[in-house]
């Protein structure tokens, strides 16, 4: 009776063990079969809230499912950036990935309660934002050999806006000082609208700039751009050269915003959200919302290809906020 019950026990054994994956194959072909929580680790309105809800809306028609947008803001995108490191990697919790908590924020503060790398799988790099730095028409400088001299001949009396201490435009603002060889004062604001405020009222020498806001700006003549961030020029500001053609060579500072899951999460769920990523990046509504309207570049990456943006980022960033001696908390 015991030979039969110990039998019986491992013919279950067995079935259970081939049951399992067989009902995880099941689940990742018929995924999603309920609501998609798309996190986005910012406030509402702000450019990250926009590319999710644009994004998120193209994965709803693509997938037949709701994708709802859940803004968790808070400590430089931190806390939504956690919440999904934690969560159940099943697909159904997703990430707006961002530069600043993704490969900022681990290499500038001592306590980061995630891992880049080790937390997350990769989906898709969506977009590249750019910065362009301008100032006054006031200012006595009319091109960026002009500019640097005017920096160089009041050393540590020339200052700059940013958005927070590790924001884009702080980091542009250190790396120039670094390459330029000129020392001019980071002055930090609670947020993008402060310091462009600052910045239009006089208080601030020049700024790195969203491109975004910055071309109504200068299509308006009210400042003056003199190079962009990155290592092409942005194709809404076409007539504006990048800091590299200008002669600081190797000039590169952009932020990106793109889509991850929980570290865990299986492959043809993966595979299958950058698919759709990547198609929704393609279509004509999404390109004159984020490209032609928000300044940014599309990129709709792989998997693979993202992974090896954040590991190149983290590094950049390190050797940054090292040089620069930037503290953070």
């Amino acid at each position: 009776m015991k030979a039969v019950v110990r039998l019986c026990v491992g013919m279950l054994a067995a079935l259970a063990s081939f049951a399992a994956p067989a009902q995880q194959a099941d689940r990742e072909q018929k995924y999603p079969v309920r609501p998609i929580r798309l996190i986005c680790p910012y406030v509402p309105g702000g450019g990250a809230d926009i590319f999710s809800r644009t994004v998120g809306q193209k994965l709803t028609e693509a997938l037949g499912q709701t994708v709802v947008v859940d803004n968790r803001a808070g400590a430089n995108g931190g806390i939504g950036t956690e919440l999904v490191a934690k969560a159940a990697p099943d697909g159904y919790t997703l990430l707006l990935a961002n530069s600043g908590p993704m490969t900022v924020n681990p290499v500038l503060y001592k306590k980061v309660a995630y891992d880049p790398v080790r937390d997350f799988a990769p989906i898709s790099q969506g977009a590249i934002y750019f910065y362009v730095l301008v100032a006054l028409p006031s200012f006595p400088a009319g091109n960026l050999t002009d500019f640097i001299a005017q920096l160089k001949a009041k050393p540590g009396q020339m200052t700059y806006g940013s958005t927070g201490i590790g924001g884009g435009n702080h980091l542009a603002g250190e790396l120039f000082n670094l390459m330029t060889g000129t020392r001019s004062i980071h002055v930090p604001y609670t947020g993008s609208a402060a310091a462009l405020a600052a910045f239009l009222g006089g208080q601030l020498s020049y700024m790195f700039d969203t491109v975004i806001t910055s071309v109504p700006l200068i299509r308006a003549g009210r400042v003056r751009a003199i190079g962009v961030t990155a290592l092409k020029r942005a194709s809404s500001l076409p007539e504006v050269p990048t800091l590299d053609e200008l002669g600081l060579k190797g000039f590169e500072l952009t932020q990106w915003q793109a889509i991850a899951a929980p570290a865990g999460t299986p492959k043809p769920i993966v595979d299958l959200l950058y698919r759709e990523v990547a198609k929704a990046l393609k279509a004509p509504e999404v390109i004159e919302r984020l490209a032609t309207q928000g300044g940014s570049e599309l990129v709709g990456s792989t998997p693979e290809e993202f992974a090896q943006v954040i590991r190149n980022d983290l590094a950049k960033y390190a050797k940054l906020v090292k040089a620069a001696n930037i503290q953070g908390r």
